[in-house]
């Protein structure tokens, strides 16, 4: 028995021991790529050497970051989920009560502000609270990451190089035009700046200088952060006067299978087709010769509404079915009052990243476009459950279950 213990405490002295050693080898290869891949771009750009030495400074890559790919390794599909943007939908409203409070306090006391944002950019100020809530805790939140680590750790060895390579590029050109000095670069752990949580690239886009000073400060201003929000969104094409959507019912004639945002109808056709709002309301006369969308964020085991397209404008703030619907959702309990969904989230969202992934592989090769099969129970991999169900003799509830994914094996 002491023998075998012992074998096993010198085989994990070794382990640990190695741990410290890959992670120096890894940190060398960093180091190289800084100096020959990285650098000579930058330069390229008209970045110095002066700032891109400031911004390095002391970094080294943060292995713990999530969605890594280590040297000499392939991607694989994660087999938990780190964003809560793909994961339980009901838990991820539990938080909803928090952002809701705080936006109604502060819609009394930036009354004059967000008053003068929707006038510029047309966007409602319930709206811009509820980001800026859900992004950061209205500006409470601690950003405890350095931008440069987290960015450049990704750009050297993401799932996702190429895109982190330009976010780390922007973040650079921040610096070097004054917008910021390194050490004010904190992000989260995807590497989203300040207050808004915009990457790089969006703060280069879409900030404002909206209080007069000069520059557009996402970190420390109020009415820069609001009037960022606001003016990304218009950006991705906000439509003034019209909602976000509807909580609505689907009786069992429409099939969810036809959710999505190239599936529109007019409004009015939806509600021909028998759903209706919650509560018994019409829909809005101004809405019924629009485009409405139907979403079904978790299939028949959970609320169903008609979205509009400026939901989808929500959505491109975090590409998330889930995230959008907290945005929009909360906005109107921000103006409203806190009142709930009408229809109950159920049970679902228990499943592996990477069961979902191999059930998407599945249906792939049954010739279905499930967008990606990245384990992510999109609207597209959502309606073609649907779909496959119908055809294979089974109730349409279009969202994945331990049955499918043994079914798609």
């Amino acid at each position: 028995m002491m023998r075998y213990l012992t074998a096993i405490l010198f085989s994990l002295a070794v382990a640990f021991a190695a741990f410290p050693a890959s992670a120096a080898r890894i940190d060398d290869q960093f180091q190289a790529w800084l100096k020959s891949d990285l650098w000579p771009e930058a330069k390229s750009r008209g970045i110095s050497q002066k700032t891109f030495d400031a911004a390095f400074s002391g970094v080294s890559p943060d292995l713990k970051l999530p969605d890594l790919v280590m040297p000499g390794t392939k991607p694989k599909t994660p087999q938990k989920q780190h964003q809560a943007e793909f994961g339980s939908p009901g838990s991820y409203f539990a938080p909803i009560g928090n952002v809701t409070a705080g936006g109604r306090s502060r819609a009394g006391q930036y009354a004059k502000t967000l008053a003068a944002i929707e006038k510029r950019y047309g966007v409602p100020g319930e709206v811009v609270l509820a980001i800026w809530g859900r992004e950061s805790g209205f500006g409470t939140a601690k950003i405890p990451y350095n931008a440069f680590e987290v960015l450049g750790t990704k750009a050297f060895m993401a799932t996702r190089k190429d895109m982190f390579r330009k976010e780390v590029l922007a973040a650079l050109e921040i610096v070097q035009r004054g917008l910021a000095d390194p050490g004010q670069m904190k992000s989260s752990w995807a590497g989203a700046l300040g207050q808004p949580q915009f990457l790089p690239t969006s703060f280069l886009k879409h900030a404002v200088d909206f209080d007069g000073d000069g520059h557009p400060d996402i970190w420390n201003s109020v009415p820069d952060t609001l009037a960022s929000i606001a003016n990304y969104l218009v950006h991705y094409g906000w439509v003034k006067g019209r909602d976000w959507g509807f909580e609505v019912t689907v009786p069992d004639s429409v099939s969810c299978s036809l959710e999505g945002p190239d599936q529109g109808k007019k409004i009015s056709q939806w509600a021909a087709m028998g759903i209706a709002r919650i509560g018994g309301k019409p829909f809005p006369a101004s809405e019924l010769k629009a485009e409405g969308f139907l979403l079904m964020p978790a299939g028949r085991s959970g609320p169903a509404f008609i979205v509009t397209p400026n939901f989808y404008v929500l959505k491109e703030y975090n590409m998330s079915d889930l995230y959008a619907l907290f945005i929009g959702h909360g906005a109107d309990r921000i103006a409203h009052g806190d009142k709930g969904f009408s229809g109950a989230w159920g049970k679902v969202g228990g499943l592996y990243r990477s069961d979902v992934a191999a059930m998407q592989r599945g249906l792939e090769k049954a010739g279905y476009d499930v967008g990606s099969a990245d384990g992510l129970p999109g609207f597209k991999t959502r309606r073609s459950i649907g779909v496959w169900q119908a055809k294979n003799g089974r109730a349409a509830t279009c969202y994945p279950d331990k049955g499918l994914v043994e079914a798609m094996r």
